[in-house]
């Protein structure tokens, strides 16, 4: 399947291809360039010339609902702008954030106001988002405001109808279960009802819709986890980090998950150790070991980067080897973490799909900032 040719003229001549963020069996979703009518901007690509044709009827439903939610909530300031719709591609601006899941804002009560007022908006509008139970689709941006992104389940509604209702409802429940891990002594005592309280809908999905969608998901499509790295990450990760651990000059180690645009899915094996040598040492070992397939990237760091606890910080790794350099600046606060981060950018592995306009990554490396 390609792309029609009204489509392909399009991007051929306004769009510059970047990092892969995504490639599944509904889309494949990049991060880019795009030459708007106000000038080249930050963007992402939805395309459907690589889905598989037994989920392209799916997967032309999900895109038409993300291509008129994005319509309708466009100067909203709630979501990414659309900037252009084909048949089979669209583009929307990049927003300067970091997924809920990687900002982790901890005791953040003025995000998850924002988080508040940026639904509001939304369903004003006539606007349902139906998946924000994902912490991925819920954006810490760099101004601090909330925003949402992956409109594909999204709904659009004429009239506050009784389902339009339930709907909002949910999409505030899921919203408080957020704001309840990140910041629970905000919540009011009418959150808290709000989160005892599931929808009718919500108590009927969870005894039966959404156990055949766990079915589909895993057992078909095999989605696993919310960062995208699959039955890879959840599965073989644990048994890779086993391995590399046995060996007495690891001090510790995190494995993280990356788009791959040969692989689908990549492993990249963040090891604290004394040896630059190691790597191809422990690529021999877990080769040998005849266990899972070994990562596609090992880099040995002298220290990895970590939080108060102690823990690795494996967001800011997980950036790392998606390529976004860009989006790790905000996360790091103190000159530790910088020194860390500079020594893991000199010497990062992942550079066969990556910017072709890394200007400001460059700068933040040069520089440790």
């Amino acid at each position: 399947m390609s792309l029609p040719k009204d489509d392909a003229k399009v991007l051929s001549s306004r769009w510059s291809s970047g990092v892969l963020l995504k490639g599944d069996v509904f889309s494949i979703v990049e991060r880019g360039r795009f030459r708007s009518d106000k000038g080249e901007v930050d963007a992402v690509l939805r395309r459907l010339d690589e889905v598989p044709w037994w989920s392209y009827l799916l997967a032309r439903h999900l895109f038409a609902r993300e291509r008129k939610a994005l319509t309708l909530a466009n100067g909203l300031n709630v979501g990414p702008e659309l900037l252009w719709a084909g048949d089979r591609a669209l583009v929307r601006g990049f927003i300067d954030g970091v997924a809920l899941h990687l900002a982790k804002p901890r005791g953040n009560v003025a995000y998850f106001r924002s988080a508040k007022q940026t639904l509001r908006r939304l369903h004003r509008a006539g606007i349902t988002h139906n998946d924000l139970a994902k912490e991925q689709n819920w954006l810490v941006g760099r101004d601090g405001h909330c925003y949402v992104t992956d409109f594909q389940l999204a709904a659009c509604f004429s009239t506050r109808s009784r389902l339009f209702r339930i709907a909002a409802y949910e999409d505030l429940r899921h919203m408080l279960k957020h704001k309840r891990t990140y910041a629970p002594e905000a919540l009011t005592p009418k959150e808290r009802k709000i989160l005892a309280r599931k929808s009718l809908f919500a108590r009927i999905w969870l005894m039966t819709g959404k156990k055949v969608y766990r079915a589909i998901t895993r057992g078909i499509f095999n989605f696993t986890d919310r960062e995208g790295g699959g039955r890879r990450l959840v599965n073989d990760a644990p048994v890779l980090m086993e391995l590399i651990l046995r060996n007495p000059d690891v001090r510790d180690a995190a494995i993280v998950a990356f788009a791959d645009r040969r692989t689908g899915v990549g492993l990249y094996a963040f090891v604290e150790a004394d040896r630059p040598s190691l790597e191809a040492q422990l690529q021999t070992e877990l080769a040998a070991a005849k266990g899972p397939k070994p990562p596609e990237h090992i880099q040995v760091v002298q220290a990895l980067p970590r939080d108060g606890a102690g823990k690795p910080r494996t967001e800011i790794l997980q950036l790392v080897a998606m390529n976004q350099l860009d989006l790790i600046e905000p996360m790091v606060t103190t000159d530790t973490d910088r020194a860390f981060l500079k020594a893991i950018l000199d010497s990062r592995k992942n550079l066969r799909d990556r910017f072709n306009f890394e200007a400001a990554d460059v700068n933040l490396q040069s520089t440790g900032r």
